[in-house]
């Protein structure tokens, strides 16, 4: 690459659909030009009604699909998961995992078949197929669930999947949320190997991981995720407006204000002149 050619670079808002509050600033940094991808929740009900509105930016901005299977009512009956209709929270379900339960074939059937209700819930108010998969609270790298999110990626021509890997001297080297950031890129290695062996498309480096606790300004967090990047590089951020429904229904809420202000200020920009960085779809760092 030229000296002067920028870096492409895909930012991509994770759980549109969560929250009116989280849409409404989803879709505003899109038409900014300060997003390149949302992933949707499409199990949530402000998934159905944001879809319209999200369309009318169909042409600035990937749109996947935010795989969900913690903390959510699911779509459809998952007597194992969900007995009492509610998705488990993300450590119970890892532990699950990695004691080899999700792999039960019953459980890996519940698992498909929400997968399957989820594209079909997205497909139904989007009019198209999503243009990639990943999960919320990165489940989708999990035994037992990524085999699924494989199986349905190879039916999906031209889709892609979120890789959460980074090297290990960058994560170092950044030094924000360390052992977060190993462990959530760690547990991604099988679905990475299971990708590249079908040849299914995805990103080559990842970054975007901190503990929300505001312990450092977010503006020099996005300075760091943004050093010395190249390839293929997902930046992934959680923007969002709070409103009544979103402190309903999740416990990140002001932080998505934070991440908010900053991406559409003009800090953002100048970050972005400065690192010589360009913010593209997929497609965009494929022609890279």
């Amino acid at each position: 690459m030229l000296q002067n050619t920028p870096t492409p670079l895909l930012l991509c808002a994770d759980d549109y659909g969560l929250a009116p509050g989280v849409n409404a600033a989803i879709r505003d940094l899109i038409a900014r030009g300060r997003l390149t991808a949302t992933s949707v929740m499409s199990l949530c009900p402000h998934w159905r009604t944001g879809a319209a509105a999200l369309r009318e930016l169909k042409d600035k901005a990937d749109v996947g699909l935010h795989f969900t299977l913690t903390d959510q009512p699911p779509l459809g009956p998952m007597p194992t998961l969900a007995p009492d209709g509610r998705l488990p929270p993300l450590g119970r379900l890892m532990g699950w995992a990695y004691r080899g339960k999700l792999n039960a074939p019953a459980v890996r059937a519940e698992i498909r078949d929400e997968l399957s209700r989820q594209i079909a819930a997205f497909t139904d108010a989007w009019g198209a197929a999503p243009d990639y998969i990943d999960g919320h609270q990165h489940v989708h790298q999990l035994p037992g669930v990524r085999d699924a999110v494989v199986e349905a990626l190879a039916a999906m021509p031209g889709a892609y999947v979120r890789l959460c890997g980074e090297p290990v001297t960058a994560v170092l080297r950044r030094r924000v949320a360390v052992p977060k950031t190993l462990l959530i890129g760690g547990l991604g290695g099988g679905l990475a190997r299971m990708v590249r062996a079908r040849g299914i498309p995805a990103n080559d480096r990842f970054a975007g991981v901190y503990d929300f606790t505001g312990s450092h300004p977010f503006a020099e967090l996005m300075a760091r995720f943004l050093e010395g990047i190249d390839g293929r590089t997902l930046v992934m951020v959680h923007p969002g407006l709070p409103d009544e429904e979103l402190r309903r229904v999740d416990s990140l809420v002001e932080p998505r204000r934070t991440e908010y202000d900053y991406l559409r200020g003009p800090d953002f920009a100048a970050l972005l002149e400065r690192r010589n960085i360009r913010l593209t779809r997929f497609a965009g760092l494929c022609a890279g």
